[in-house]
């Protein structure tokens, strides 16, 4: 049976919200080669955090276009196998993983094993190798069919907010007294302060717009939420850690000015609202210099602490915890919202870029 063609979405790296379609002729499968046909992934706010820092940590590698200045935004999904020449790999397999938004991936599975494979493809070499590994959902302990939205949308969150949340406990909070979240109604915002629920001797302040105040008020995670004119409301002298989602220079600013020496960190976890990494080099700032948090730098201590078994029994563990809170029907947290072709893609990653998609929806894409 002959190769399909390939369908793919294609981002401008200097202004995320310009998207194009463009389609592939088919290409022969290599000897040591899969082909795997995309079903569906999820866009979210994360997403466009791997856009904005694409250059600056490697985000557009993993899917090179062949096009200066255009890239694949990454988003995680299913996947079924639907060509394959590889031992352990055959037609109609389900995985879960790292994808371009396109119609397919080609990949050059390594490390086949009962879990999943790597795809070895030699641009991918280099790069971090929690975003190269492909799970198989027949034996994924914690795939439920009937979840794969909830699973798409939260998986990749609740990794970076579990390990994130780990990452601030490990290091006892640096010190402070308080944890002050930006763009506290984003998912990965409150599934950190969801894995900080037990935490009682850090009050946790959720900062937000005021459009949004009463949705991350009823999430019921924060300890306090305040909207972003209250900033200057916070006693200056309490040790105070800045957890920031945002990505807002304006906002790391005034964070900074305000809290001065006893602001004890400055942890950059997203970028919800600046699509600029320049955001990050703001000169002069009183007190700590930002630093970037990047999930698989904990989950590498983790796996060393805790065995490999033992970090996917906790990740399960809280993830399972995570969706069932999100989808309780009685007061769910989450809205699911579907989208179908590769435009509808283009057209909500231009709605996040801009602010307007409501934190109550969580995204998906059918392809």
């Amino acid at each position: 049976m002959d190769n399909p063609s390939i369908t793919r979405l294609l981002t401008r790296k200097t202004a995320l919200a310009d998207s194009r379609v463009e389609q592939l002729p088919p290409a022969p499968l290599g000897p040591e080669e899969a082909l795997l046909k995309v079903d569906r992934v999820a866009i979210t706010t994360n997403n466009i955090t791997y856009a904005v820092f694409g250059d600056a940590m490697q985000y557009w590698s993993f899917f090179p276009t062949g096009q200066d200045g255009w890239g694949h935004v990454p988003v995680w999904g299913f996947a079924d196998v639907v060509r394959s020449n590889v031992p352990g790999l055959e037609p109609g397999q389900r995985f879960y993983g790292y994808f371009p938004i396109a119609s397919h991936l080609r990949v050059s599975p390594t490390r086949v094993s009962a879990r999943g494979f790597y795809d070895g493809a030699a641009h991918r070499a280099a790069l971090t190798s929690a975003y190269n590994h492909y799970t198989r959902c027949s034996t994924d302990p914690v795939y439920d069919a009937a979840l794969e939205r909830y699973q798409m949308l939260l998986r990749p969150l609740i990794i970076t907010s579990f390990f994130g949340a780990d990452f601030l406990e490990d290091n006892a909070f640096f010190g402070a007294r308080q944890l002050l979240v930006s763009s506290a109604s984003s998912k990965t915002a409150y599934g950190t302060a969801f894995c900080l629920s037990h935490v009682r001797d850090v009050e946790l302040i959720g900062l937000t717009s005021e459009r949004n105040r009463a949705f991350t008020t009823g999430l019921g995670c924060y300890g306090r939420v305040i909207t972003y004119e209250e900033l200057g409301t916070l006693a200056p002298d309490t040790r105070t850690l800045y957890l920031d989602f945002a990505g807002d220079t304006a906002l790391r600013e005034r964070v900074h000015r305000h809290f001065g020496d006893a602001l004890v960190y400055d942890c950059v976890a997203g970028s919800a609202q600046n699509t600029d990494p320049e955001h990050l080099h703001v000169a002069a700032l009183p007190g700590p210099k930002p630093q970037l948090y990047f999930a698989p730098v904990q989950i590498k201590k983790r796996n060393a602490d805790w065995g490999y078994d033992g970090v996917n029994a906790r990740f399960g563990e809280a993830q399972r915890a995570f969706i069932a809170r999100v989808a309780d029907p009685e007061r769910p947290w989450l809205k699911l919202v579907e989208h179908r072709g590769l435009d509808g893609a283009a057209r909500l990653i231009a709605e996040l870029i801009a602010g307007r998609v409501d934190p109550l929806e969580g995204h998906v894409l059918q392809l």
